[in-house]
């Protein structure tokens, strides 16, 4: 099968389904094509040929407020178009596209491919009420800026205009959608590979250390991550908890993993939002036991989680992060906000602790509380692994993604039982598979 995927961000969010893919090449060579169009970076994949097209240029200032990021998405959209009119001058014609509605790349390709089908991800759909709009009383929006919201939404519908197929994460992510738009999105939830994603009990029996923390069996280790510390992942509640705690607890040491830059919402009056509540909380914060890590690499954020005995996950009602979803999967005692964007996947007192996202008295006095009950924190740790593997198996996501693949080409994909198959004859012949058809 020939497939283009799209993302600004090569590989984006199909990393997992592109190595499925790839793995059916390698089980039966020339099972299918892959290309995949993205604004040009220096990630790469064996198997993959990657097209870049040109990034386009920053917006005027001239442009409205609220028109900008639908003015960029015009952009990349017509890049994205440029390119694969490129493609296709090579003689490739895909089964299929895949990409993320969010960026504008994928509203101009009917035009290119018709006839083609296209499977978009659809992450979000912005409300003025009911969602992260005025969430937290502490950074309210003017009604001024409610347009600035509904205008985050054109690329939205245009996606949704094209009446192709789509996939949501979650099943709050997919309710935020309007009821009419629902039925061209399928709910496929988001597995981590809980082959890596696992508990390591042998980390709790001797001293860790990762960059500039270090962890003995002694102590406790409370971890939070995001992609960058910021309020829509209560980074301020979490700060502001923590004096409490480092006051009740000597023996606590704390893992802050994420960027200094702007994920979401909107930027720290001065400085960074690292800055803003180091000011607020000046030396309550002990910086010998509250390390702030950056960002690190994959297998050290695995291994905090793994000696984790507290994480702590907060979210306005958004979009749920991977870290969440791998925290599970690994069996930390997580201590989530109430918000539907954390409940979908912590219930309380059954795998995980669910307290008030905004309430840094209520995290404190919970985190404290967990530390101290370690049958409590073995039955929630157990909860969350046994949830994971239920919901979260990517193996599983994999199996569903693939499925709606075919339900929407017509075309099977190579089944596990033949790769596992031909991969034994190649073992046993020592020979390349010929390629089969498509």
């Amino acid at each position: 099968m020939n497939f283009l995927f799209v993302h600004q961000n090569f590989p984006g969010q199909y990393l997992h389904l592109v190595r499925s893919l790839i793995a059916d090449n390698e089980a039966c060579e020339g099972t299918h094509q892959i290309l995949f169009m993205t604004e040009p970076n220096l990630n790469n994949m064996t198997g993959v040929r990657k097209v870049t097209y040109s990034k386009p240029p920053a917006i005027s200032a001239s442009v409205h407020l609220d028109a900008r990021e639908f003015e960029m998405a015009t952009r990349r959209g017509q890049a994205a178009y440029q390119g694969a009119l490129q493609i296709k001058a090579l003689g490739f014609k895909p089964d299929i596209i895949i990409g993320h509605h969010g960026w504008g790349e994928m509203l101009n390709l009917v035009d290119v491919f018709p006839g083609v089908p296209i499977l978009g991800y659809f992450e979000f759909y912005y409300r003025i009420l009911g969602t992260d709009v005025n969430f937290d009383p502490e950074f309210p929006m003017a009604e001024a800026r409610f347009s600035a919201v509904r205008g985050k939404n054109a690329v939205n519908l245009l996606a949704l205009a094209l009446e192709q197929y789509g996939q949501a994460p979650t099943r709050w992510q997919l309710g935020t959608y309007p009821e009419w738009a629902r039925k061209q999105i399928r709910l496929i939830e988001e597995g981590v590979n809980l082959d890596i994603c696992k508990a390591n009990p042998a980390l709790r029996k001797k001293t860790v250390t990762v960059g500039t923390l270090s962890v003995t069996p002694k102590q406790k280790l409370i971890t939070y991550v995001a992609r960058n510390l910021e309020p829509y992942r209560g980074f301020h509640t979490f700060m502001r908890a923590l004096p409490a705690i480092l006051a009740a607890r000597p023996d606590v040491v704390v893992s802050i993993v994420g960027g200094d830059d702007i994920s979401y919402g909107a930027p720290a009056p001065a400085g960074t939002w690292r800055e803003v509540m180091m000011r607020e909380l000046g030396e309550n914060i002990d910086l010998s036991r509250v390390h702030f890590m950056g960002k690190v690499p994959y297998e050290d954020h695995l291994t905090l989680l793994q000696r984790s005995d507290a994480h702590v996950y907060l979210s306005y009602p958004f979009v749920a992060s991977w870290s969440l979803r791998e925290a599970m999967a690994v069996g930390c005692v997580v201590v989530g906000g109430d918000t539907e964007t954390v409940t979908e996947f912590v219930k309380h007192e059954e795998n995980g602790l669910v307290v008030p996202t905004r309430d840094h008295g209520a995290l404190a006095a919970t985190v404290l509380h967990i530390l101290q009950d370690a049958k409590k924190a073995g039955r929630l740790r157990a909860g969350a692994r046994a949830f994971a593997e239920k919901h979260l198996d990517m193996k599983d996501y994999l199996t569903r993604y693939r499925a709606y693949i075919e339900e929407i080409t017509g075309k099977t994909l190579l089944a596990p039982q033949a790769k596992t198959e031909k991969a034994v004859k190649t073992a046993r012949t020592g020979k390349t598979a010929k390629a089969v058809k498509k």
